[in-house]
């Protein structure tokens, strides 16, 4: 029996997607799991993995549609069945038995990266359509390095430097009596997503703040004992640590790993931590699944495979999905303590700042310590300014006696 590809809903605002590019052919074999699609939500550009397995036997909507979440977006079944109707409700029925089963699909030839079914004439990433807009860059001077000649956003970046590289040097410009007084910007998806959710979460969601300093010389030697162990691309960053840190002291507090609902707290039963991801307009969370039981190289490894694809414009529903708190770290901008605010519908985030050499006393000297801020925002309605300090002492003790996150 036939079954549906759906519009997923890849955030709990979000109402619609949009088709960016379909990957996959009618007619074209598919497993369960295979890339068949790319498309848009407010927060980026994902590729969407087909829930079923079989051949495609119907799209029912096409790049650029704009497709309501839990619409069809395309039949998937046996060959030979027959898709009946236009609409994105589409009727199935078995193929007809006085009908010759048709011949096994074969592989699909390679299509050349230049064709009239791709935007433009040009089979190219979202990503790499939108830098060569910025840099007004025809597509079609570009060579592809991506599946079946498709221009990735590094074929772009590479055209750019050789463009920069051998350019002449441009003329002095004449001077103007004037120079405009703006420049206008139009905003993305992503960044009126940003803007739309902060500020429902600022206007509607009464926050309170708990900042905590904490010592993390251990933390950063054990850090530096783990790496020394392992490979370059399987070394542990700090933010791993602190992520993992974050999710063993929920265990404790489940009113901060909850959401409000109505007239109710709705503590979850898993602690998937997110991570804010600073991309192209915009930031992300990349969500690791069940933190606090998952091993630390593993937290390690799931987080810089999600950051490498929501950077290369690659995300997957999976990675932006599920989480029950999140962890903003500005560490890598020389930031001392920021507050955070919260993304809805989760009832904290916390803000964390750069590990710094400061002065300290210790046993009334003055001595040489590293310490790190953090801040818990939280919402009054869900938990209350005491737990959120409790919550901050755990978490504390976990980085500065971090063999425990080992354990």
């Amino acid at each position: 029996m036939a079954q549906y590809i759906v519009m997923p809903k890849l955030g709990f605002d979000m109402r619609e997607g949009v088709l960016v590019n379909w990957l996959r052919e009618v007619g074209d074999t598919i497993n369960k799991g295979d890339i068949v699609a790319e498309i848009e939500s407010d927060k980026a550009t994902l590729e969407l993995e087909s829930p079923v397995a079989g051949v495609l036997l119907k799209k029912l909507a096409e790049a650029g549609d704009v497709v309501p979440i839990g619409d069809n977006l395309a039949v998937v079944g046996k060959a030979g069945e027959k898709v009946e109707g236009n609409g994105r409700t589409a009727a199935v029925s078995a193929p007809q038995p006085e009908q010759p089963s048709p011949p096994a699909t074969e592989t699909p030839v390679a299509k050349p990266a230049v064709s009239g079914a791709y935007p433009g004439g040009v089979k190219a990433s979202p990503v790499a359509r939108r830098m060569a807009q910025e840099y007004a860059i025809d597509l079609t001077q570009l060579s592809g390095s991506g599946p079946d000649g498709r221009i990735r956003r590094a074929d772009v970046a590479a055209f750019v430097e050789g463009r920069r590289v051998t350019a002449a040097p441009p003329p002095t410009p004449a001077p103007v009596a004037m120079a405009e007084e703006v420049t206008e910007v139009p905003t993305s998806r992503l960044r009126q997503a940003i803007g739309r959710r902060m500020t429902e979460s600022k206007t509607t969601i009464p926050h309170f703040y708990v900042t905590a300093e904490m010592d993390v010389a251990p933390l950063v030697a054990l850090r530096q004992q783990i790496n020394a162990l392992l490979p370059e691309d399987g070394k542990i960053s700090l933010n791993d640590m602190v992520v993992k840190a974050a999710a063993l002291a929920l265990r404790d507090f489940p009113n901060l790993n909850a959401s409000l609902g109505e007239g109710k707290v709705i503590r979850h039963n898993h602690i998937n931590v997110g991570s804010a991801v600073a991309v192209e307009g915009g930031l992300l969370t990349v969500v690791q699944k069940d933190t606090d039981k998952t091993p630390l190289a593993q937290i390690a490894a799931d987080n810089r495979t999600m950051i490498a694809r929501a950077r290369a414009g690659k995300i997957l529903p999976a990675d932006v999905t599920d989480g029950t708190f999140t962890v903003s770290n500005l560490g890598p901008y020389d930031v001392e303590n920021f507050i955070a605010i919260i993304n809805p519908p989760e009832a904290a985030i916390l803000a964390v700042g750069t590990a710094r050499q400061v002065a300290v006393v210790v046993n009334g000297e003055i001595r040489v310590g590293t310490r790190m801020k953090a801040t818990i925002s939280a919402d009054h309605r869900v938990t209350d300014g005491a737990e959120a300090a409790r919550f901050m002492q755990k978490f504390k003790a976990f980085l500065e006696e971090p063999l425990r996150l080992l354990l």
